[in-house]
């Protein structure tokens, strides 16, 4: 239960102080789990603290994923739009 008597959700960072820890806190979201109305700040670390090494390489491979996501997104924005270039030759030419 957190400070608000709300039931506590687990959470997980992805900040890269504390990468992939896993922590309780408030289930109303906002800043800091802050929300206008509730001035719950509850937070409890569920995970012990990673390794030095750890913190160096989860946050990497976190924005390697996102580029490579990126990349595919781009890569199917430009193949939709080369079979709508080619759909609007063909109909144009025949």
């Amino acid at each position: 239960m957190c400070f608000c008597g709300r039931e506590a959700v687990v959470r997980t960072s992805w900040t890269s102080a504390n990468p992939g820890r896993r922590f309780l806190s408030c289930p109303q979201k906002g800043l800091f789990f802050y929300v206008k109305g509730s001035r719950c700040r509850f937070l409890g670390w569920i995970d012990p603290p990673m390794c030095a090494r750890s913190m160096l390489i989860i946050p990497g491979l976190l924005r390697n994923i996102n580029n490579a996501n990126y990349q595919v997104a781009r890569l199917k924005m430009c193949l939709f739009a080369s079979w709508l270039l080619f759909v609007v030759v063909w109909v144009l030419f025949i």
